[in-house]
């Protein structure tokens, strides 16, 4: 069984998108399975096997999300996070602003979803292992 306090510690090594790969591979060890990031205030829900579920409070002030997607924005964003550009808060609040609610990460099909306030999908990507 994993603690949010071991999740504290493999995120506390990550300063940018670059750092994402490393990250993924650290939480599978732990035996997280998948987990859902919530834009609005950074909260995450961790998942691992049978019922076993962790949540982490609220990592910065409450973002307005956008009502609604601006798909190419946040692909330019991601894209410029990915890279090392910007930091965490700045990704995040570049997703509020294109309307981004939340991503799901699954790291069983090393993929993560990215969904607008709507709950459509506006970007599913391949996790590089």
């Amino acid at each position: 069984m994993f603690t949010i306090e071991q999740i504290k510690l493999a995120h506390s090594k990550v300063k940018s998108g670059a750092d994402f790969p490393a990250y993924i591979k650290e939480l599978k060890q732990l035996g997280v399975l998948s987990y859902e990031t919530f834009v609005a205030d950074g909260h995450t829900v961790y998942h691992g096997a049978g019922e076993e579920l962790v949540s982490s409070e609220a990592k910065y002030d409450k973002l307005s999300v956008a009502p609604s997607g601006n798909a190419d924005q946040f692909k330019a964003d991601l894209k410029a996070h990915q890279q090392g550009k910007t930091d965490y808060l700045a990704f995040c609040n570049d997703c509020a602003k294109s309307g981004i609610i939340k991503w799901i990460v699954s790291i069983l099909e090393m993929t993560c979803i990215y969904y607008d306030t709507n709950g459509n999908e506006i970007l599913a990507e391949q996790i590089p292992q």
